[in-house]
Parts: structure tokens; C-alpha cells; sequence
């Protein structure tokens, strides 16, 4: 049998700011080494000099939506440490779209893309791998899907922010009852108001605001912990299972007036 490392080794994509940023700085004080992956490779580097060990850290700019770099990134990093036992997927964008709108169409793709399709993405190179430990006697690996309380119900001016953060629970799902026995642990973790410069673009109030290092803690130990899904805070997660419980016709008359994200914000 072979003994899982003293150590964690974690993946995280979305790494240069915001939630990414608050794990990364979370799971480098346990100790971890860590594959931080995004577009801007100077702010990576800011990070990674930061963080404990900085020798131990590998940063990759890479665009989640370049599946091929991503891949070469997942493989460099299993080929450097001797595997992997957590991926996060949470890399993302939120834009303010409109349906009636022709020039938003390419703005929802990129939305999706990166929200949803990137999410697949980042965890189809380390299944293989992750299934081979686990057979070796260490079944303590984590996908770890970064959706949103948005995605629980349509939310007016986010449409296309709204329908990747709900496929992107769906996915998770189905990835969770397929990974079933093969000692993979498939998490979903669904944000609420999160103190992040994605947030802070927004002219409305957020209930529950919470900030990134708290959120950060909290997510690392339901991570650990290897839950299904969860909300956080768990404010959020009442708030949202209390709308989907709405019927639509009143849904619509409470939202149809709401404050909603701007477009292009």
C-alpha cells in the first residue's frame, strides 16, 4: 500500500485574485504545495513569493479556455509532485447580459466557456491519475467545483452567469454519482456574496457579505471533509432553497423589479 504524502498537493485554477487567491493563501499555511493557474502570470508570481515556500509552488498563465495549455499545466504538475489530491475549478467571469442584445451573444460564450465548459476541463486530466492513487491505497482525492447561490434560480441582467453556475452544479452531480467508488471525492461548493474585486462591481445590496479569508477557511474545511455540496455562508444556501421553493409566478413579480447586475459589468 502506498502512504498518501505528508502534505497536501493542490490545484487551483483562478488563482490570481479573489477566492482563488483567499484558497491558495489558506491551504499554503497548511502546508500544501500548490499549481496556481491563471491568465496573469505577474500577479501568479506576486502570489506564489508571498506564500510560505515559495520554492514549492508552481504558477502557469495559462487561460482555462486553452484546454491544451491546461492540460500540459495538469501534467506538469502530477510529473513535479507525484500526483495530485486536490483540483479546484474556480475559474470564472461574471458579466451583465441581455438576450436582446446581438453583441452580448459572444460575451454569454465566453461566460460559459469559462464557467462551465473550463470546469471539465480542468478536471479531466487528473480523473485518470487521481483513480490510480486511489487504487494504490490513497482515497482522499477532491474535484472541487466552484458554482454560485446563482445558480439556483435565474437572476435578471445575469443570465449567462445565472445558466453556467446552474450547469455547473448539474455537472458536478453527474461527475459525483460517476466517480462513486473510485475514491474521488466530487464537492460542489456554491458562494454567496463573497468580498472579491468580482463582487464589488456590483450596485445593489448583498446580503450576507462575507469576507474572502473567512470564506476561504470555511471552504477548505467542507473540502477536507469531502461534503456533496455546500453553501457559503449558510445564509445563502437557506436563502436560495427558500426561492427555489417559490412558485414562478411569484418568483417573477419579486425579481422583475429587483436591482440586477448592469450589462457588461
Amino acid at each position: 500500500m502506498t502512504e498518501s504524502p505528508s502534505f497536501k498537493r493542490v490545484f487551483i485554477t483562478g488563482a490570481s485574485s479573489g477566492i482563488g487567491e483567499a484558497l491558495a493563501r489558506r491551504y499554503a499555511e497548511q502546508g500544501a504545495v500548490l499549481g496556481l493557474v491563471a491568465r496573469r502570470g505577474d500577479m501568479l508570481a506576486r502570489l506564489a513569493a508571498g506564500l510560505p515556500h515559495p520554492e514549492r509552488h508552481c504558477i502557469y498563465a495559462v487561460d482555462v479556455t486553452d484546454h491544451g495549455a491546461l492540460a500540459a499545466a495538469a501534467r506538469d504538475f502530477m510529473e513535479r509532485n507525484g500526483g495530485v489530491d486536490v483540483v479546484i475549478a474556480n475559474a470564472g467571469v461574471s458579466r451583465g447580459t441581455l438576450t436582446e442584445h446581438a453583441e452580448d451573444l459572444p460575451v454569454f460564450e465566453r461566460v460559459v466557456a469559462t464557467n462551465l465548459i473550463a470546469t471539465a476541463a480542468t478536471f479531466q486530466p487528473f480523473v485518470a491519475r487521481m483513480k490510480e492513487q486511489a487504487a494504490a491505497g490513497n482515497p482522499d482525492c477532491r474535484l472541487v467545483g466552484i458554482a454560485s447561490v446563482a445558480g439556483m434560480r435565474g437572476l435578471p441582467g445575469s443570465e449567462a452567469y445565472s445558466a453556467s453556475k446552474a450547469a455547473v452544479i448539474s455537472y458536478c452531480e453527474s461527475l459525483r454519482v460517476e466517480m462513486r467508488g473510485s475514491g474521488i471525492r466530487v464537492v460542489t461548493i456554491a458562494p454567496g456574496y463573497i468580498d472579491t474585486p468580482m463582487t464589488r462591481s456590483n450596485r445593489y445590496p448583498m446580503p450576507f457579505l462575507m469576507p474572502v479569508d473567512r470564506f476561504a477557511r470555511r471552504a477548505v474545511d467542507v473540502i477536507t471533509g469531502g461534503a456533496s455540496m455546500r453553501f457559503i455562508p449558510w445564509q445563502m444556501g437557506v436563502v436560495a432553497r427558500l426561492l427555489r421553493l417559490l412558485p414562478n409566478w411569484l418568483y417573477d413579480f419579486a425579481f422583475a423589479r429587483a436591482p440586477h447586475k448592469a450589462r457588461g459589468s
